[in-house]
């Protein structure tokens, strides 16, 4: 499972970067810092979501879920309105 994760990751990054590359536009240091820590926040979501329902730990599973993966979500969404608003203003 994390190597098909680790494949979906690099390509989504590698997509990132090529889009970036192609319509010329760039992300600030604290963008790319806040959206690393979402992605990071989500993965460790996932991880742990599917290792507490196999041991049989539902509750704990689902606390993960909104305690961790919540904020992970905020945070990239965070990431990409500053990222709107900037390429918006200019």
């Amino acid at each position: 499972m994390w190597f098909i994760i680790g494949i979906l990751v690099g390509a989504l990054v590698l997509g990132l970067v090529w889009l970036m590359k192609r319509n010329n536009f760039s992300l600030a240091w604290y963008e790319w810092l806040i959206g690393a820590i979402g992605a990071l926040m989500l993965l460790f979501t996932v991880q742990n979501y599917f290792g507490s329902l196999a041991e049989v730990e539902p509750k704990a599973a689902y606390m993960f879920l909104l305690v961790v993966g919540l904020p992970g979500l905020v945070l990239l969404a965070l990431a990409w309105q500053l990222a709107a608003r900037r390429v918006k203003k200019a």
